[in-house]
């Protein structure tokens, strides 16, 4: 946040008004497409979504999903289901290279638990 600090409050609602991003502090030399939107692959080198599906497990038990070999995590989330769940964590491996889920039901001694990792060239 230390961005925000240095613009002011009031310059970050100019900024974000008038459709000017924090990416528009760099420079890119990526001709953009005749749409305007770029693809997220494009956007993010080695760009790939990496999903666990759902499988029912203990609560709190930990699932947890991993990028391909040579990539990172650099988001995810998870999701719990049944009656009843929730989705207790969902934060990246520690050595940053998956993603983990966990939950619980109250009336249950399982959950249904989803992990979603958003992979990317480390």
């Amino acid at each position: 946040m230390r961005g925000l600090k240095a613009l002011g409050a009031g310059a970050l609602a100019v900024a974000l008004v008038s459709g000017v991003g924090w990416a528009a502090q760099a420079s890119d030399s990526r001709t953009a497409p005749a749409s305007g939107q770029e693809s997220r692959a494009a956007a993010v080198d080695g760009y790939q979504l990496v999903k666990l599906p759902n499988a029912n497990v203990p609560n709190f038990q930990r699932r947890t999903v991993h990028c391909p070999a040579g990539k990172v995590a650099i988001g995810g989330g998870a999701e719990a289901q049944g009656n009843d769940a929730v989705l207790v964590g969902s934060f990246p491996t520690e050595d940053e290279r998956g993603w983990v889920g966990l939950g619980r039901q109250n009336a249950y001694g399982n959950v249904g638990i989803s992990v979603y990792a958003i992979c990317a060239n480390a």
